[in-house]
């Protein structure tokens, strides 16, 4: 298992950025190879549920997520969404927040904690470092595209 947490500044306002953290269906767009598909009707909140699907053929596998908490951001609270991943492969959880930032940017923290099943401590790093890497790409991807 392992626990990372990103933070990126964007000259966004704090409703745009949760817009583009939190429209599921983009995230296939900044991650290869992964097409993403939301299974409850809209609007997104507490019990949404969306499955990422990564890979090619038989080598692909599901990342199924369900949001468990769902705070988009007001005037006094910054907004906090929590993903527990209850796949088969992938476990764990993610937090993505979308605070005010200096001069009128958005601040983003991702905490994650992600498990791989059956894949053994010893990998814990390499994990680590490419969950950090693929997903710092992906949030910045998502901030960058309208």
């Amino acid at each position: 298992m392992v626990n990372f947490r990103l933070e990126r500044t964007a000259p966004l306002p704090l409703e745009e950025a949760w817009r583009r953290l939190t429209e599921w269906p983009r995230h296939a767009e900044v991650v290869p190879l992964t097409r993403v598909t939301v299974v409850t009707p809209p609007p997104t909140g507490e019990g949404t549920v969306f499955v990422a699907r990564s890979g090619l053929g038989p080598l692909a596998f599901d990342d199924r997520m369900e949001v468990t908490v769902w705070r988009p951001p007001t005037d006094d609270e910054p907004g906090l969404v929590r993903l527990e991943k209850r796949g088969r492969v992938v476990l764990g959880w993610a937090e993505i927040e979308v605070r005010p930032g200096p001069g009128g940017r958005s601040r983003v923290v991702w905490q994650e904690e992600l498990r791989v099943r059956f894949l053994p401590r010893l990998f814990d790093g390499p994990l680590r470092w490419a969950a950090r890497s693929m997903f710092g790409r992906a949030v910045n991807g998502l901030l960058r595209r309208p």
